[in-house]
């Protein structure tokens, strides 16, 4: 059942993710479709129109596996090493800058909603000792 559920909230985010892409074919967006996917999650998400338990499982099985997802990326530098032959020297600060960037801003990212989940647990647990 556990299986299921999880296919079922990866087709979702998939879902978001083609919605993403077709709003980018339609109007002829310089921005990717799958960060205006990631955009409309996040406002759904906002709006409380989806809830962050429907999704739970399925992201939860996506970071616990994002390793596997750079391997084609990975495969596909190493296919097209001459390109980067010539301007390698280049491309290894902007690739350490953009990481550590990165990191960063996830961390922040990451201890914001940590701090956020806590206040709103904290609050609920309050409200019930008040009644």
């Amino acid at each position: 059942m556990r299986g299921v559920q999880i296919i079922i909230q990866i087709t979702i985010l998939y879902g978001i993710y083609l919605l993403g892409n077709w709003i980018q074919d339609i109007f002829q967006l310089f921005i990717p479709g799958s960060v205006i996917g990631m955009g409309i999650l996040f406002l759904l998400l906002l709006s409380g129109v989806v809830k962050e338990s429907l999704l739970e499982k399925g992201t939860s099985f996506l970071i616990n596996h994002l390793a596997f997802f750079f391997v084609p990326a990975t495969v596909g530098i190493m296919a097209y090493f001459s390109l980067f032959k010539g301007q390698g020297i280049f491309l290894i600060p902007i690739v350490l800058i953009s990481t550590i960037f990165v990191m960063i801003s996830a961390g922040h990212v990451g201890q914001w909603l940590s701090i956020k989940k806590s206040r709103r647990m904290a609050n609920l647990k309050k409200a019930k000792t008040e009644v």
